[in-house]
């Protein structure tokens, strides 16, 4: 039995929204369809996917691993189709993905000049997506901070920094000249705490429980408007700290939080010559994450 793709993207909409209506919505098509092909795609999978109720949708066991498996799929299907049209177009054009803060301008002169016959273009990403550019085909490589999710990845470190507290201005710890982990335990942090496994650690065992949850910020411009409101603390490396300098967030060094580590990453499937040499050059630049035109990004 061949697994529909069409239907893959419906049963993922669904199983992300816990909603049909909005899952219809977010699709473009009316409901009942919507209805009939996520019953079609369990009577081909003979297994129930959802659980529905009046009140509720929720996944089965055998959804949640469908969902697990149909992500990475319908990422590479969407990559196939980039790749090919990308061919279909003619000259070679070669992407390359990075965080913001990072300058990639050294390294994509440099291969350009040894490939002259490629185009070399670039997309910024962000902590979410800076592996999915990957796997979906927007990006041929793309300059990550680890931690990552490397299955099926090839990684090639680059360098490492140290991490910075950002503070409000007036914050009690404003202007130290260096302060340890422990001594922001009692504040909110604001990202994913396995970020800062450093934080996370000590808050848990401080609290006997979770860390209050974080939203989603897509930027450290946005991270830093609610640093500066007082609404909450930032770890971030170095450079991204120095490239985003305000007056009303200070930057604390913290003696004891490891470096952060960027790295060259790209499909561990893909055999093109290019991506080789593009690592090659990426590895022979000195990279400078000291300074505001640095290669260094958000958390």
């Amino acid at each position: 039995m061949d697994v529909d793709l069409r239907k893959l993207r419906y049963f993922v909409a669904v199983a992300e929204e816990l909603h049909f209506g909005r899952a219809a919505e977010r699709l473009h098509i009316a409901q009942p369809v919507l209805s009939r092909q996520i019953r079609a795609l369990e009577d081909e999978l003979r297994a129930q996917l959802f659980v529905r109720t009046k009140r509720s949708t929720e996944l089965t066991p055998a959804g949640r691993q469908l969902l697990d498996d149909a992500r990475p799929l319908l990422a590479s299907a969407d990559a196939v189709r980039r790749r090919v049209a990308q061919a279909a177009r003619g000259p070679k054009t070669f992407t390359v993905g990075f965080m913001p803060g990072i300058t990639v301008t050294q390294v994509v002169r440099a291969f350009a000049a040894a490939h002259p016959d490629v185009e070399v273009d670039v997309i910024r990403t962000t902590w979410d997506d800076q592996v999915d550019v990957l796997h979906d085909g927007r990006a041929d490589v793309s300059i990550v901070r680890l931690p990552i999710d490397q299955q099926g990845l090839s990684i090639r470190p680059l360098f490492e920094e140290p991490r910075v507290a950002m503070l409000p201005s007036n914050h009690r710890l404003a202007g130290k000249p260096m302060i340890e982990i422990t001594d922001l335990a009692d504040e909110h942090l604001l990202q994913d705490p396995d970020a800062v496994p450093e934080w996370r650690d000590i808050a848990l065992e401080l609290r006997l429980g979770h860390p209050k949850p974080v939203p989603t910020y897509r930027s450290v411009e946005e991270k830093l408007e609610h640093v500066a409101a007082g609404r909450g603390v930032s770890i971030i490396p170095l450079s991204v700290a120095t490239y985003y300098q305000r007056p009303d967030v200070s930057v604390v060094p913290v003696n004891d939080l490891t470096t952060n580590k960027v790295a060259l990453a790209w499909t561990a499937t893909r055999r093109s010559r290019l991506l080789h040499d593009f690592a090659d050059v990426a590895a022979a630049v000195e990279w400078a994450p000291s300074g505001p035109h640095s290669g260094i990004i958000e958390e």
